[in-house]
């Protein structure tokens, strides 16, 4: 499992590291060779988000022992890409901007300060992505956290009940074994009594036999 995981993991290292280099050739590109490079730059985003997704999916399948160290680079992928995605928002601000100054003959002064709220209104809003993700990150961890306490608990449980059970079973045997014992004891000591009874029987009647056959001569 961790083996596909480091397979999307090259995939989305070598994906990004082309939309790195796309995203830096968009400024210097013009005319239909910019929007072919903006539209294959799009795709590749889209396939990057693909594999991100893919990595999550094989996170969650690792065991949570060893879960740890892939949840701390699935983070910094993700940042990766929320970079990758503000890079090319500002490289389409500003090919968009050109297109507009292109097409309306403007002198650009406006255009620049509409650019730089625009930006500062991406990171804005690219800050707050962040965060929330970052947030509904940590729920998630909680949450299979305390799905792996409960079920924990759930075979903690159990363990106990079979352990009462087993000593319920070892009360009775032992019950059952002293009952055993204390009649076999019984019995012996009958047994003792009736040998030294009869022993004293015979004993009295040879006696007396003895005791007869004197007086008798």
């Amino acid at each position: 499992m961790s083996s596909d995981f480091e397979s999307y993991e090259q995939d989305f290292a070598v994906l990004t590291a082309e939309i790195t280099g796309r995203i830096g050739k968009v400024p210097k590109l013009v005319g239909d060779e910019k929007k072919q490079m903006v539209a294959n730059i799009e795709k590749q985003l889209e396939e990057a988000r693909e594999l991100l997704e893919q990595m999550e999916l094989e996170v969650r399948e690792i065991p949570p022992q060893s879960r740890g160290m892939y949840s701390s680079r699935m983070r910094s992928y993700k940042q990766e890409m929320g970079k990758l995605e503000a890079d090319f928002k500002r490289s389409r601000i500003a090919y968009s901007d050109e297109v507009r100054n292109e097409l309306l003959g403007d002198d650009g002064n406006s255009s620049e300060n509409q650019r730089a709220h625009l930006l500062d209104n991406t990171e804005r809003l690219e800050r707050s992505s962040r965060r929330l993700e970052a947030g509904y990150q940590i729920a998630v961890e909680t949450e299979q956290i305390g799905q792996e306490m409960l079920e924990n608990l759930s075979h903690d449980r159990e363990k106990i009940q079979r352990a009462r059970e087993r000593l319920r079973e070892t009360d009775a045997n032992l019950g059952k074994s002293s009952r055993i014992l204390t009649g076999m004891l019984r019995r012996i000591i009958q047994n003792r009594i009736l040998i030294v009874v009869l022993a004293v029987i015979i004993i009295f009647t040879t006696m007396m036999a003895i005791f007869l056959s004197v007086r008798g001569r």
